[in-house]
């Protein structure tokens, strides 16, 4: 028995990040201080499809032998204010500070492995016989892609 969606069905929305808001009115009831606000949001990991191995010529096995994947996210919007009380010395000079972080994509990728076989292709020269040769083994290297940025301000 086969399921089949209907055309045009909706698929389950799949959030960029969770917002969450950090609690400190404990600290401010507790010790009497005014505390700064704080509100972020959890990045929620995509992993995406891996990279398909790739044959090369004059190689018996794919390239990379292990593929790299990629993993995408978005870092959310961060906003910390905190209140700046007496700024110059003065009552009247109240102000609050703040440092906010747009929201940001980021791309990741995993390390993939590469491996090389210990023969060569076959050798016409040795009657078809492939000849022994030093097997390769490495890593490419992970990657990690964004532009995260932050502002800084004070009211």
């Amino acid at each position: 028995m086969t399921c089949m969606a209907a055309a045009g069905a909706a698929t389950p929305a799949v959030a960029d990040s969770v917002p969450v808001g950090v609690p400190l009115d404990a600290v401010k009831t507790t010790l009497g201080v005014d505390t700064p606000r704080v509100a972020t949001a959890v990045p929620v990991p995509v992993v995406g499809a891996p990279e398909a191995p790739r044959h090369h010529t004059g190689d018996l096995l794919p390239s990379p032998i292990l593929p790299s994947m990629p993993i995408t996210t978005q870092l959310g919007s961060t906003l910390v204010g905190a209140p700046v009380p007496n700024l110059l010395g003065d009552p009247k000079t109240d102000a609050e500070g703040s440092l906010e972080s747009p929201a940001t994509d980021l791309l990741a990728r995993t390390p993939g492995a590469v491996v090389g076989a210990p023969l060569t292709m076959p050798d016409g020269s040795n009657y078809g016989i492939p000849n022994l040769t030093t097997p390769k083994l490495g890593l490419t290297a992970p990657e990690l892609i964004g532009a995260p940025s932050a502002l800084l301000g004070l009211r």
